[in-house]
């Protein structure tokens, strides 16, 4: 849907996503604008794809390690200099837009089917012994990854991607996500608010920086610096990968500071300045509360009747692995050592959304888990197309929009333990327009 740049924290868009302007472009942008930090007079591109500074800025992102992306994120111009919203989605083919009802269900069908299939399977063949540990491991790595695409398909209904008949749609999302402990309409509205407010430094919902000069900041820099890079990182995988899922449904963990703690199934805990939960949203976030706890009943009787082994085996073990994908997901299509983050005045809804990151996470990954990881770039500049759609608006970005479209080609293990040993807080860079927050991982004072 169109919205206003300056529209207040409390109407930001709702859950669902439509699209109401269909204003077609062949324009096509150059990064070639003149990024307007503090003395930069000009940013050009050299031979290598990587960033170079004329003038003044020289040496302004020196400490600043490249990705695959070579610092090409680092380069985009003031948000006035941006294309509009209407202008990037009228350059994606309007079939994109057209949701197939049957073909959704027909998706979901699979990665369900898949799930259970796996899990019946190592019920049958694996025996629930001690001995056996390394099988069950290897079971739970194995149908987290496939039960992901369930959850890929109920967070696809949230956005209102999966069906026109919403009632369809809800009921798919709403079982899918209780069966995997999410509450449906609670994370609906969250992640609404993560892509309405993406890589802002204050008003993000996920994966939002530590900031350089804060508490949080600089216990995180004290923490690399105490630990070393290895132990950090290790550390860093673990808090995020293991326990960010749970840690961000229950106190809000790695939101932004505009809403402080919050809570996904107790609505009116909300410590910022902002609430996540308003108006009628409050009643939405009980009723997926009824979803989610009777799932837990239903554990909880299988526990009592079959004792905690079966659970422990064939559920727990998955269900931390989706969690695990879930995370790795979002974490790295949004964070890099050289993605910036923009404060209000900086940022708007097209420049955070070309601030997503692309990811190869080769065939088996994309098809298992519907290509998130590989087409997020549009999922963000339209979130209700379709995922069997994303390829064909990704292509026609890359085509229209080169010089803002960003795909990292490194190998998405490398990509992950540069992010969790770098990405350590942000510090500021330059004033007034074209100014941004950028990674920094020591205690050493910023380039001005």
């Amino acid at each position: 849907m169109m919205m206003s740049m300056t529209m207040k924290p409390a109407t930001v868009m709702r859950a669902q996503c439509t699209r109401t302007t269909t204003v077609r472009t062949t324009t096509t942008t150059t990064v070639a604008a003149v990024t307007r930090a503090a003395g930069v007079s000009a940013v050009r591109w050299v031979a290598t794809g990587a960033i170079a500074l004329d003038g003044g800025a020289a040496g302004m992102f020196d400490d600043i390690e490249a990705s695959g992306l070579n610092r090409k994120a680092l380069a985009f111009p003031h948000k006035e200099d941006f294309p509009s919203r209407s202008a990037v989605l009228g350059s994606i083919p309007e079939d994109c837009f057209k949701k197939d009802t049957a073909k959704s269900l027909a998706y979901a069908a699979i990665s369900t089917a898949m799930t259970v299939g796996c899990g019946l399977l190592a019920a049958a063949f694996i025996p629930l012994q001690a001995a056996w540990w390394p099988a069950w491991l290897a079971y739970a790595a194995v149908n987290g990854t496939i039960a992901t695409g369930c959850w890929v398909i109920a967070h696809e209904c949230g956005h209102n991607a999966f069906s026109d008949n919403r009632f369809i749609q809800d009921a798919v999302g709403y079982a899918l996500h209780s069966v995997l402990l999410v509450p449906y309409f609670s994370w609906q509205r969250s992640h609404a608010v993560h892509h309405s407010r993406t890589n802002h430094l204050t008003e993000g919902e996920t994966h939002v920086p530590y900031v350089k000069g804060e508490i949080k900041g600089d216990l995180n820099l004290k923490a690399k610096e105490t630990l070393g890079e290895g132990p950090f990182a290790i550390l860093q995988l673990v808090t995020h990968l293991v326990f960010g899922w749970p840690a961000y449904l229950l106190t809000g963990a790695t939101g932004g500071s505009a809403r402080g703690v919050t809570n996904h199934f107790l609505p009116n805990i909300n410590t910022g300045a902002l609430e996540l939960f308003p108006g009628s949203w409050k009643k939405k976030v009980y009723y997926s509360d009824i979803g989610v706890f009777a799932f837990v009943g239903v554990l909880a009787a299988w526990v009592m009747n079959c004792g905690w082994a079966p659970f422990l085996a064939l559920y727990l073990g998955p269900y931390t692995f989706v969690n695990v994908w879930l995370v790795l997901y979002t974490w790295l299509q949004h964070t890099d050592v050289d993605v910036q983050h923009l404060a209000a005045d900086e940022w708007s809804y097209i420049k955070g959304a070309f601030l997503t990151i692309d990811r190869p996470y080769g065939p088996v990954f994309d098809f298992l888990h519907h290509r998130i990881g590989s087409t997020h770039v549009a999922h963000h500049v339209e979130c209700a197309i379709p995922h069997y759609k994303a390829v064909k608006a990704t292509e026609a970005l890359k085509t229209t929009y080169p010089d803002y479209y960003l795909y990292d080609p490194t190998p998405i293990w490398p990509a992950l333990l540069r992010v969790a040993t770098k990405c350590v807080a942000v510090a500021k860079r330059g004033e007034g327009k074209g100014a941004m927050w950028v990674f920094v991982d020591k205690n050493e004072p910023a380039t001005a």
